[in-house]
């Protein structure tokens, strides 16, 4: 009777911890080198997470005082600054921008430790940036930075200010089309077709980029409609990207044949081989939307 009461004791602890391990909020951090960089890789999966509960932080590198073509410095900083925080409301994240000048961005110490800190306070689970193979060198040196903090994390005496981690993250990199030296490969992929429309909200919020800026570097400014209705439909048409057949195919692992094929959009991401290697059991853990 005791080891009976015993053994019915340990599976009421066991199923305890199970229940109270899958309950846990994950912390994911991703970091762009400007405020839209997250929104436009990441927003999709972002709202996923922040719907299931989880927490989410968008860092954008710098502070994009740079990225307008009648506006600039402190007054565009501020304006981008505002258009993050109203992106994280729409998406139900954090957002942080840290002070660095936008063009400027190079992988020093003192933002190494900026990075570091960031990723740190967040006590992250998973990080995620860009390549470091982009036409923009801010892009490539915010990639080059997370690797460079991917170790240093967990060491103490780097950074002392802020406590080092006791378990090292996964560090994950965002989608592009980049094909030297290395393409992009999809090994995680997430139907976001259920908050496509959340995603562009956080799009949206970035009125400066997606309305001025970026169609301005295209020479299309002109064909920006100017009712937000029409704008809407607009923003949707640009960036509602196609799914490509490898990202198809990495649907198709995670999801299985009949949701990935009835997939309209999707974010992926690689796994980067700095910081925790993680097994496809775990990846589905950290992905607990992979599970639905």
């Amino acid at each position: 009777m005791f080891i009976q009461s015993m053994i019915s004791l340990c599976l009421i602890f066991s199923l305890n911890v199970t229940a109270q391990e899958a309950t846990t909020p994950l912390n994911i951090i991703v970091f762009g080198a400007h405020p839209d960089d997250c929104d436009n890789k990441m927003g999709g999966t972002a709202a996923l997470f922040a719907k299931m509960g989880h927490h989410v932080k968008f860092v954008s590198v710098t502070n994009g005082d740079a990225g307008h073509y009648a506006k600039g410095g402190g007054h565009l900083a501020k304006i981008r600054r505002s258009e993050a925080q109203e992106s994280g409301k729409r998406l139900g994240i954090e957002y942080t921008v840290l002070d660095n000048h936008d063009g400027e961005l190079f992988p020093t110490i003192d933002v190494r430790h900026q990075i570091i800190r960031e990723i740190r306070n967040w006590n992250a689970d998973v990080v995620l940036t860009h390549r470091p193979v982009d036409y923009h060198p801010d892009h490539r040196y915010t990639g080059v930075l997370v690797q460079d903090a991917a170790y240093l994390v967990i060491v103490p005496n780097v950074t002392p200010d802020t406590s080092a981690l006791k378990k090292n993250p996964v560090f994950l990199y965002l989608e592009d089309h980049f094909q030297k030296p290395n393409e992009f490969k999809a090994d995680i992929a997430v139907d976001i077709s259920s908050v496509f429309e959340t995603k562009m909200d956080g799009l949206d919020a970035h009125k400066s980029q997606f309305y001025e800026w970026l169609p301005w570097t295209e020479g299309k400014l002109d064909i920006v409609p100017k009712g937000e209705k029409e704008r809407r439909a607009f923003l949707t048409k640009i960036w509602g990207r196609s799914i490509s057949p490898k990202v198809r195919e990495s649907l198709t692992k995670w999801y299985g044949p009949t949701q990935a094929n009835a997939a309209k959009y999707a974010e992926a991401f690689e796994i980067c081989e700095y910081g925790k290697q993680p097994t496809d059991e775990e990846i589905k853990q950290l992905f607990p939307m992979l599970n639905n």
